[in-house]
């Protein structure tokens, strides 16, 4: 018998895909060739890279020149934000985000604030998503991007994106959106959610972690974080990632294939155990009401502190109190805290694949 604990902590990584690790295989040790070298050797290595940016933009409705890769989402919002405000500064001076936004998004806009950007933190209502009004509010004459996410980390909750991208569109203001836990759980069009940048992580889809993807909307210009040899369009130098990018394309052709029934049956796990939950008084589901990703359950355990009943339930499965880039905090994390959640310290997260 195995008496594993049960995996709930998805939303921090995912476990790589068969299929996605054999397609990866060859190119560690037999077609290792590296994609900028000018011999037949070098264009399997850029035929393979080629195939998955097709992979990519498919998924999300894009053109394969649209996409540059990364080595995660960390580095490909910095590259969003730092990237366009370097490029279009001379336009204004002004950034709107929310303050329930990944990590990577508030160091990032805190680092611009110190070299004398003025970033809006936007605050969430009881659903925990924000309000259209405070974002037509905050948006000023010198207001150049908007970086929202599509979906919350650490409660689930989908912002109105396409609402949101349809505002900044009327305005001429640049929409990027942390698609992180998006990209793989729903549809995601970025075209008919008016989006111009757009990042995600293959860690979060079953493919292999230290490599992403961002997406550039054509007409977008942005300065590169990394200089060198001209790769990705001159957006970012370095060698390619081979295995990595053909684990990502592989990762996203079998969503692309599947996302239907792979939604179904992500939701059918977290309505199981959501229902446990409510059943057997553990606890409620924050959100419940609200608009929510298939793959996250945000609860609020009834008369125990989290952490405690984490390490109670240590032999059954694995969760977590917030996202993995807040595990070495023991505070409450910054979504949590800002929340409309009572008992704060009762919240905890199962993530499912």
């Amino acid at each position: 018998m195995n008496n594993k604990p049960i995996y709930l902590d998805n939303a921090s990584t995912t476990k790589v895909d068969d299929r996605v690790l054999n397609a990866m295989l060859p190119y560690f040790n037999e077609l290792y060739g590296n994609a900028s070298s000018n011999h037949e050797f070098g264009k399997q290595s850029m035929d393979a890279i080629t195939n998955a940016r097709k992979e990519v933009a498919n998924l999300i409705n894009a053109i394969p020149e649209e996409i540059v890769f990364t080595s995660g989402a960390t580095e490909a919002i910095n590259m969003a934000i730092k990237g366009y405000w370097e490029a279009n500064h001379e336009r204004g001076n002004h950034i709107i985000t929310v303050k329930t936004e990944h990590k990577a998004v508030l160091k990032t806009c805190e680092y611009l604030e110190e070299k004398g950007v003025e970033v809006t933190y936007l605050d969430i209502n009881e659903d925990g998503v924000i309000e259209l009004q405070d974002l037509i509010d905050a948006i000023k004459e010198d207001t150049i991007l908007v970086s929202i996410m599509y979906v919350n980390n650490e409660i689930g909750v989908i912002q109105p994106i396409q609402e949101i991208g349809s505002i900044c569109k009327e305005r001429n203001i640049a929409f990027f959106t942390d698609a992180t836990q998006a990209v793989g759980k729903m549809v995601v069009d970025v075209l008919e959610d008016n989006i111009d940048i757009l990042c995600f992580s293959a860690h979060k889809i079953n493919g292999p972690k230290g490599t992403g993807a961002l997406y550039i909307k054509n007409d977008i210009k942005l300065i590169p974080l990394i200089h060198g040899g001209g790769q990705e369009n001159e957006l970012r130098g370095g060698t390619h990632n081979t295995p990595g990018i053909v684990g990502l394309g592989k990762a996203c052709e079998i969503v692309d294939a599947d996302l239907q029934n792979i939604i179904v049956s992500i939701l059918d796990k977290r309505d199981e155990f959501e229902k446990h939950i409510e059943t057997n008084n553990i606890g409620v589901i924050n959100f419940k009401d609200t608009n929510r990703a298939p793959h996250i359950s945000s609860i609020t355990l009834n008369n125990i502190d989290a952490e405690d009943y984490l390490l109670q339930h240590k032999e059954e499965f694995y969760a977590s109190t917030a996202s993995a880039c807040n595990s070495n905090l023991v505070e409450i994390s910054h979504v949590i805290e800002v929340s409309s959640i009572e008992n704060k310290e009762h919240v905890f997260r199962v993530s499912f694949s």
